[in-house]
C-alpha cells in the first residue's frame, strides 16, 4: 500500500511522503509548558483541547496512521516586491485549497481500501511539526520550522489521517548540528533558545495572527515586511540544495510585485477583496493590512506618503488610524533630521 500511495502522492504533485502510526505527540510535554507561559499569544485556539492537538486519536477515533505530504514552494531569487516584503509562503494562491485538492486521489483511494480518514493543511488540531519529524519528512530546526534535505526550509506540509494500519517509516534525523544562523537572524529575538519560539515577539505573528495593536517596541524591527517574516528561513544553509517550484500557482501575480507601498495603503475594502482574493493575505481583512503597510511606511516611507497617511490617520477604523498617525510621526521625524544634518553640512 506504501508504494501505491508514495506513487499516488508523486502524481499529485507532492515532494515527499511520510508515515507515522497514530500515538501521543513526541513533544506534548514541552508543547504544553509553552502553553502555560503563554507564548501561543492571542492563538487561544491553540490551547483549547489539547488532549485532540497532542494525539490524532482524540481527533479521529480508529486513527491508526499519519500520513504526511510536502509540497515545495520555493519560488527562486530575491522577493520580487522591491518595497513591503510578503513572506514566500504568502506569494501566490492560498495553499489551503492547492493542497486540499492535491490530497483529494490519495483520501478516495484510502477510502477504497477501507479507511476512513481526515484531511488537514494548517486547518486541524494537529501538532504537524512534530509528528512530520516522527513521518521522516522533515526534521524540526532550532526555529522550530521544519526542515528537509532537498527542499530546505519552504515547503507546505498536508495530514491525513486514517483508521488504515500502515507501516511506519523511521524518523527523520536532526541535521542542524551546532548551526545557530535562524536564531541569530530573527529580527526580534522571537527564538529566545533553540527550539523555543515566543510568538508574542515574532514578526509572522505579530503582522498576521495579532489582530491588535503592534507593540511599539517592534515596529522598528519589522521594516517593510507587510505579511509574515522568512528571515529565520532565508539564513538556513539547507536551502542552497532548494530547487525552484513546479507549482505555478504559488508565484506572485505582477499586480502584486508592483504595487508601491504607498498604492497599497490606499486600498479601499473591495479593492483589497480583489487583489487578494486568492492569496492566504485575505485573511487579515483590510485593517490589518493597511496596519502592516502603515508600520512599513513609518520605518522605509518619504514625505511623499505623507498625503496618504494622514487620510488613513483620520479612518473610521481605529487600528489603521492609529499606526497611520504613528507612521507620520515617524517620517516627519527622520524627515527633520534629514534636513538638519543636510544645513548642518551646508554651514561647515
Amino acid at each position: 500500500m506504501k508504494v501505491e500511495l508514495r506513487e499516488l502522492a508523486h502524481q499529485a504533485g507532492f515532494d515527499a511522503c511520510g508515515f507515522v502510526s497514530a500515538r501521543t505527540a513526541p513533544h506534548r510535554e514541552p508543547f504544553l509548558r509553552w502553553l502555560e507561559a503563554g507564548s501561543h499569544a492571542g492563538m487561544e485556539w491553540l490551547a483549547r483541547t489539547p488532549e485532540r492537538r497532542t494525539d490524532p486519536r482524540n481527533v479521529l477515533p480508529g486513527c491508526q496512521t499519519m500520513i504526511f505530504l510536502a509540497k515545495n514552494y520555493f519560488q527562486g531569487g530575491p522577493n520580487p516586491r522591491s518595497s513591503g516584503r510578503i513572506a514566500r509562503y504568502a506569494y501566490g494562491q492560498d495553499y489551503h485549497q492547492v493542497m486540499l485538492t492535491a490530497m483529494e486521489p490519495i483520501c478516495e483511494y484510502l477510502g477504497r481500501c477501507g479507511g476512513i480518514q481526515k484531511p488537514y493543511v494548517d486547518t486541524g488540531p494537529v501538532l504537524e511539526r512534530d509528528f512530520a519529524a516522527a513521518s521522516g519528512i522533515a526534521w524540526q530546526g532550532k526555529s522550530t520550522m521544519c526542515l528537509n534535505q532537498k527542499l530546505g526550509t519552504w515547503f507546505f506540509l498536508g495530514t491525513i489521517l486514517t483508521t488504515l494500519s500502515i507501516e511506519t517509516d523511521l524518523p527523520a534525523r536532526n541535521r542542524c548540528g551546532s548551526c545557530t544562523r535562524c536564531i541569530d537572524a530573527c529580527p526580534t529575538r522571537a527564538i529566545t533558545a533553540p527550539y523555543q519560539l515566543d510568538s508574542r515577539r515574532c514578526i509572522s505573528y505579530l503582522t498576521i495572527e495579532n489582530k491588535g495593536s503592534i507593540p511599539l517596541e517592534f515596529r522598528p524591527a519589522i521594516g517593510d515586511r507587510i505579511y509574515g517574516c522568512d528571515d529565520c528561513l532565508e539564513a538556513c544553509p539547507w536551502n542552497r540544495f532548494a530547487a525552484a517550484t513546479r507549482e505555478t500557482r504559488f508565484l506572485m501575480p505582477p499586480m502584486v510585485q508592483s504595487m508601491s507601498l504607498r498604492s497599497l495603503a490606499a486600498l479601499s475594502r473591495d479593492e483589497f477583496r480583489s487583489l487578494f482574493r486568492h492569496s492566504p493575505i485575505s485573511r487579515v481583512k483590510r485593517n490589518r493590512f493597511v496596519r502592516n503597510v502603515c508600520v512599513a511606511l513609518g520605518n522605509v516611507g518619504t514625505k511623499e506618503d505623507l498625503p496618504v497617511l494622514r487620510d488613513l490617520a483620520s479612518d473610521p477604523d481605529a487600528l489603521i488610524a492609529e499606526h497611520a498617525a504613528w507612521a507620520i510621526a515617524e517620517i516627519e521625524s527622520r524627515t527633520a533630521a534629514e534636513m538638519s544634518r543636510a544645513t548642518g553640512a551646508s554651514t561647515e
